[in-house]
């Protein structure tokens, strides 16, 4: 009980008549006492949003403020830390113009609940996601986390129906080995979805980073074993440019204003 509904309770049974018994007077008070919490009270639903909410919120402010400065047809890069530590991402891809929208720690559902703040301030002419990873390692199942990202395209295509969909696989890490497999189902249904429609593409994070007998390689992260080090980006950088460019050199020039 909250310090001021306890008040409100002592209040109320103070003030009760000495009429009747004791009982009575006290089962005024606790119905009366119900019915202040159920108003004032938040429905743990709402309080759950909430709190959903604000975590990302000191993030998505921070990406409003910059979105005056950031020029409309460009690409817009957003998922989790993969993006939000890839420091020279800027400079890795140019020419291309690319705007680094990554918050780490994000998962699909992350993405699709901001994705009107992440993609629409800017009217990118292409969007690249990269989640997955920490979902899989949360137990999130594939299938929900690929019908958080076929949402997530729907949103971006109501607006935008011209921008392109770049759809990253799931990288695999030292850290995450326990999980690989689910990732790999989640990397599948990426590619099921890219292939059913032409404005979205699959693009192939994770090939290069496997040994020839399959397993990851184990001197491409930094010691927590999961996010990249030098020797990484330089692996990631260039898979990922290479598949942007394929198709968005053609329109850099004359899109980006």
């Amino acid at each position: 009980m909250s310090g001021l509904v306890l008040r409100v309770w002592i209040r109320l049974a103070a003030s009760m008549t000495l009429e009747g018994d004791m009982k009575t007077r006290y089962a005024t008070a606790s119905a009366t006492l119900l019915l202040i919490v159920a108003l004032v009270a938040p429905a743990p639903a709402a309080a759950q949003a909430t709190a959903t909410a604000s975590r990302w919120e000191s993030a998505m402010q921070a990406f409003d403020a910059d979105a005056a400065s950031r020029p409309k047809g460009a690409i817009v890069l957003t998922g989790s830390s993969s993006f939000t530590r890839w420091r020279t991402m800027e400079a890795d891809l140019a020419p291309l113009t690319v705007i680094p929208r990554g918050f780490g720690g994000s998962t699909m559902a992350d993405v699709l609940e901001h994705i009107d703040r992440l993609v629409k301030p800017y009217s990118p002419r292409a969007v690249v996601i990269y989640e997955g990873d920490n979902d899989t390692n949360d137990g999130i199942a594939p299938m929900t986390i690929a019908s958080q990202l076929k949402q997530i395209i729907a949103k971006i295509h109501a607006a935008l129906p011209d921008t392109r969909v770049y759809l990253l696989s799931v990288k695999p890490s030292l850290a995450r080995v326990k999980v690989w497999k689910e990732a790999q189902e989640t990397t599948e249904l990426f590619k099921q979805i890219a292939a059913s429609d032409s404005r979205l593409y699959f693009i192939d994070v994770a090939t290069p980073f496997l040994k020839a007998d399959g397993t990851v390689m184990d001197d491409v992260f930094i010691a927590d074993g999961l996010h990249l080090n030098d020797k990484g980006n330089s692996i990631w950088a260039p898979a990922i440019k290479a598949a942007l460019m394929r198709i968005e050199a053609q329109y850099e020039s004359a899109s980006v204003h």
